[in-house]
């Protein structure tokens, strides 16, 4: 088992920035890819970010990529996302996500994920 608590969310100006933080406990955190998805209200959760365990391989969703860095750091057994020049329409509740994927497995599919954090509001005011 995998426990996983997001901190860092709350309101935002539009331009500003901010760092959401997952933090893990359970099993070694350095063999999992570790994901970030949304959900806005009405909407289904979708993709935002991954990172491979080892860290050297990103992704990102084409509505985040060049303004949202996804990172980790193994020895803190913690990922992060940082939001740069937020926009009202990134409002949502934010999801880190844990899975033991292969790299035949796609980590931008939230299926593939086996746990996942209690979420974190994050609202963009315009």
């Amino acid at each position: 088992q995998v426990q996983l608590v997001e901190s860092g969310g709350g309101l935002v100006q539009a331009g500003g920035s901010l760092r959401l933080s997952c933090a893990a406990s359970g099993r070694p955190f350095s063999s999992y890819t570790m994901g970030w998805f949304r959900q806005a209200p009405g909407k289904e959760r979708e993709f935002v970010a991954a990172i491979r365990w080892t860290g050297g391989y990103t992704y990102y969703a084409a509505s985040v990529k060049g303004r949202f860095t996804i990172s980790r750091d193994n020895a803190k057994n913690t990922m992060y996302l940082k939001i740069d020049r937020p926009k009202p329409e990134d409002t949502a509740v934010y999801y880190c996500a844990a899975a033991q994927l292969t790299w035949y497995q796609d980590p931008l599919d939230r299926s593939a994920y086996d746990y996942w954090g209690q979420g974190a509001q994050i609202t963009v005011s315009s």
